[in-house]
């Protein structure tokens, strides 16, 4: 019985790889050595050849050559090659020193770092190719480039040229008459996610990872379009969430690894990556046992942070309406403080997730710093937003008689809408060692073609005296493409603390470092990005408009938010409470 079910499965594992030729090939995310973004979906040509490989592979290392000829000869007839690591715990300096042996400098190298392109496009070994076109997204060719290497054993040259043949044939409009050819590379090794059994298990694999890590936001009145509440709903949905893995929308964590560790990762493992993909190729099977999904959640605190000191409230309760643009509405709330105070921590609670965009509270005092005249930043929320919590000792002021004003930003969606979201307030009740303020590197002398999909931009920031970084907030709207935060040291060092390589507008993350930066006065901050202006971008309300910087979602911003302390010259007085 037990060799049956291994028999059944290989021929459902085969039937699916075949089947892919057949079906619409899943869209992927990946990030390449230089640290830019390829996205399938986006390429440019007729036809993404893709290879995967793995250093130190006799078969993959000796394909190159061939790869970078077929590279080069079918470039402009509108073929892109792009090559996708797929070997896990691959170290970024092994890499390059392989695409330096090899002279793979120009081409474009992916890291597939939880091996989930590559296992869910069924490849079990390197130096597969697979040519895909990009009108259906559908497989023309997989297999060997050609026949002239294999485990082992090496012909003097090629006698059949497989993906060639097959690439000539589709660009000249001719059925390609040989689609599928056994690749011959190394093995690639995969998580041993699923144990003895044929396939992960749902009740007890499964649907733990998804509460642990998606419900949160899936769940009935959740900011997710839809809700996790058993396991019909969740197979209904397979194929949907398998492609938000491989295109990193979700989780919604997407800085580069490379650079900077990070508070609230809200990211998934490797293995539970492949645990997810394995059940979904499995056929998404329901299996035994309860299911863990229809458990009711624990109930969720209103504060994060537990019970605030004070509760900023909107003066009313504010109407949204069914369509069009709503513009944004800057709400004077009292100071409920009649003396200076020190706030350790703040937090924002959303009322209406189906239209708040964003929550800003602003004060303003004689003095005070001042954002486009609107005064002193101090907390903000959009979607993936996480608490502004200070260490010990660091705390921000806000004057008696600093004037409060929260902004709103609504979008509607199709039916009249109320709101009533608030802000918490966390008093210091230790005395302050440094005085924190949300700084920014804004570049408001934007100017972006239309058409341009790689508008970059910068913007810096100086510091005059020696301060402490806690915390990095990029800022851009719909055409923001990536956004990058660099530390210019007097040394003449340069030190990346966040890299975001794919910007989603959607999600307008936190990212607090777990260990603060301290940084020496003659610092800079250098903020670098770009934006995707040109029609390929899905995000884009006009690819036919020339942008410049403004407030709302169609025009754009580019600022580099970071949360600071200048070190003190001397222990700031505390705060009776």
């Amino acid at each position: 019985m037990r060799n049956a079910k291994l028999v059944l499965l290989a021929l459902l594992s085969l039937s699916f790889v075949a089947g892919l030729s057949g079906r619409e090939m899943p869209n992927f995310n990946l990030i390449d050595m230089h640290d830019r973004n390829y996205e399938l979906y986006r390429a440019k040509g007729k036809v993404v050849v893709l290879f995967f490989t793995g250093t130190g592979c006799p078969i993959a290392r000796k394909s190159s050559g061939k790869l970078k000829k077929l590279a080069n000869r079918y470039e402009s007839k509108g073929v892109d090659v792009w090559i996708v690591n797929s070997y896990p715990n691959e170290s970024r300096k092994d890499i390059s020193k392989e695409i330096r042996e090899l002279g793979l400098q120009n081409s474009i190298y992916l890291r597939d770092r939880k091996q989930a392109v590559a296992l869910a496009y069924g490849v079990n070994r390197t130096a597969e190719v697979i040519a895909i076109e990009t009108n259906t997204w559908e497989t023309i060719y997989r297999g060997a480039i050609d026949d002239q290497l294999s485990e082992g054993a090496e012909k003097p040259k090629a006698s059949k040229h497989y993906l060639a043949n097959a690439l000539d044939q589709y660009l000249a409009g001719e059925p390609v008459a040989v689609k599928r050819t056994r690749a011959t590379g190394c093995r690639i090794s995969f998580a041993r996610v699923s144990g003895n059994a044929e396939y992960p298990d749902y009740t007890t694999q499964v649907a733990p990872i998804l509460r642990e890590n998606c419900v949160d936001c899936h769940q009935s009145g959740g900011i997710g379009p839809w809700s996790m509440s058993e396991y019909r709903r969740v197979s209904n949905y397979s194929d949907m969430i398998e492609e938000a893995l491989l295109t990193r929308r979700m989780p919604p964590w997407d800085p580069h690894p490379d650079y900077g560790d990070f508070h609230d990762a809200h990211s998934l493992t490797r293995e539970e990556t492949q645990t997810i993909i394995q059940w979904i190729r499995a056929g998404s099977p329901r299996g035994d046992g309860d299911d863990p999904l229809k458990e009711p959640l624990p109930i969720a605190s209103k504060w994060r942070l537990g019970e605030p000191d004070e509760v900023l409230k909107l003066p009313s309760v504010q109407k949204i309406k069914a369509t069009g643009v709503e513009p944004y509405r800057h709400l004077v709330v009292e100071n409920p403080f009649d003396k200076d105070v020190w706030i350790r921590a703040m937090d924002v609670n959303p009322g209406n997730r189906k239209v708040v965009h964003h929550v800003i509270l602003y004060a303003k005092w004689p003095g005070g710093p001042r954002l486009d005249n609107k005064g002193a930043f101090f907390v903000g929320w959009a979607p993936g937003a996480s608490p502004l919590e200070y260490p010990d000792g660091v705390a921000k002021r806000l004057p008696a008689k600093a004037k409060l004003t929260i902004e709103m930003h609504y979008t509607t969606n199709g039916s009249e809408q109320t709101d009533e979201s608030e802000i918490a307030i966390y008093l210091s009740d230790k005395p302050a060692t440094r005085s924190a303020e949300t700084r920014q590197a804004i570049n408001a002398n934007l100017d972006i073609p239309p058409g341009e999909d790689d508008a970059q931009h910068m913007a810096t920031y100086a510091f005059k005296k020696p301060a402490t970084i806690y915390g990095l907030f990029p800022h851009m709207h719909f055409r923001g493409k990536w956004m990058r935060y660099e530390l210019l040291l007097p040394n003449g060092k340069r030190e990346t603390l966040l890299h975001v390589p794919r910007y989603d507008f959607q999600w307008q993350l936190s990212y607090y470092l777990k260990e603060p930066r301290t940084v020496p006065a003659g610092s800079w901050l250098v903020v670098t990005g770009s934006f995707d202006n040109s029609y390929v971008n899905p995000n884009n309300p006009d690819a036919s408009k020339r942008v410049f910087f403004g407030q709302q979602s169609w025009d754009e911003m580019f600022i580099g938010f970071f949360e600071a302390a200048d070190e003190p010259e001397s222990p700031i007085a505390s705060v009776d409470r």
